[in-house]
């Protein structure tokens, strides 16, 4: 299917690997095969061009980092994970760094998107931040279960209320490393309104987006209220 300028196309987080994450120890060899997996993957998304791809992969320094890469600009990072769960399935803490507390916005040609990479939904304060510094989409690649799926999709609900922006989520589907996953991608208008889900029937959601409408989401309640 040919792509569009302006296109967004998101995976989920790490996607191009099996869930590293699901066991410990931590193995060095492992995740030097994830990050180059994930290299040798990024180097085939010319394939979607001019789509912009938005991800999370394994980086060599040990971090989890959220990139957009497009056929103008490349390859361009734009947030490392900073909160990480350490539990049973998820010893992220384990087997990678947290980044630095920033959640900044990048402006491309086609949007001013950030970064909530799967548990940092929870940390709404972000998405707020988010809603001062302009956002049109806010993307959170995950990595969730199926048993939680109503749970994050009224997280996604919340953050995007909280950015006044749109909230976009891919989720890895099926079964791997043990864990049977959430699928569930969103698309969510910056009112909370759920406008296209992913399901085993339907794998992929594509709409059209009116970056107006989060333009606009800024002047009306509860984004205009000062703290």
């Amino acid at each position: 299917m040919a792509r569009e300028q302006g296109e967004l196309v998101l995976l989920p987080e790490m996607p191009f690997f099996p869930w590293i994450a699901a066991a410990k120890p931590f193995e060095l060899g492992k995740w030097e095969a994830s990050v180059e997996e994930h290299e040798r993957w990024i180097a085939r998304l010319t394939d979607l061009a001019p789509a912009n791809v938005l991800a999370s992969r394994p980086v060599a320094r040990r971090r989890n980092e959220g990139f957009i890469w497009d056929s103008n600009s490349g390859y361009l990072s734009v947030h490392d994970k900073y909160y990480l769960p350490d539990e049973q399935g998820f010893w992220e803490a384990t087997w990678y760094e947290r980044g630095e507390p920033e959640f900044k916005v990048v402006e491309t040609k086609a949007i001013q998107a950030g970064f909530s990479i799967c548990t940092e939904i929870w940390f709404t304060e972000h998405a707020r931040d988010y809603a001062r510094q302009g956002i049109h989409v806010l993307a959170c690649p995950r990595a969730t279960e199926r048993s939680t799926a109503d749970k994050w999709i009224a997280g996604g609900r919340a953050a995007a209320v909280m950015a006044g922006a749109f909230c976009i989520s891919s989720n890895r589907t099926g079964e791997g490393s043990g864990i049977q996953w959430g699928g569930s991608g969103w698309i969510i208008d910056p009112d909370g309104e759920v406008l296209g889900l992913t399901s085993s029937e339907n794998p992929f959601v594509t709409l059209d987006l009116d970056l107006e409408k989060a333009e606009a989401a800024k002047e009306t309640y509860p984004r205009y209220v000062s703290e």
